[in-house]
């Protein structure tokens, strides 16, 4: 999902989408998150073949947000539509939001059947994610919450 494209002609606005694409990016590193899910949310309807690229980085804002089941929501939508590495990319933010959300219903003492479906849905996601491309995972962030997710799931019988 390469942002090359992003030249005038290619999308409708040109350089105008150029630096809203900008700014909405400058949000997310900055820990600016509504601010970026506000930016992305609206670029999208005008991102052309920059969409798949935009809802990723979309799903991360809703992710660094908290707002994890959202974030898995678009996560997931984009991995069933994208191939290869994209779609890696796409199962890591959908796997890491899964879990996040599962930790959260932990935290918050929900132990039942949907908690446990979510980290089976994360661990599924970022075990097809590491399969495709386990380059995406060059340190093992993703090794670990595997790890973290199965020890989970074996304290609540899961």
């Amino acid at each position: 999902m390469s942002l090359a494209a992003c030249e005038p002609g290619v999308i409708s606005e040109g350089a105008d989408f150029q630096r809203k694409y900008s700014s909405a990016r400058k949000a997310l590193e900055q820990g600016n998150y509504d601010s970026a899910i506000r930016s992305y949310g609206a670029l999208i309807q005008t991102a052309g073949p920059l969409e798949p690229r935009l809802r990723l980085e979309y799903s991360h804002a809703l992710l660094r947000a908290s707002r994890y089941d959202e974030a898995a929501q678009v996560a997931s939508a984009l991995a069933a539509s994208t191939k290869g590495s994209d779609r890696a990319a796409a199962l890591a933010v959908s796997g890491t939001a899964q879990h996040e959300s599962a930790l959260a219903d932990l935290g918050a003492g929900r132990t039942g059947a949907a908690t446990v479906a979510k980290l089976r849905a994360a661990d599924a996601a970022l075990k097809e994610m590491l399969a495709i491309d386990a380059s995406l995972d060059p340190l093992g962030a993703m090794v670990s919450r595997r790890a973290d997710i199965a020890r989970d799931l074996k304290r609540l019988g899961g």
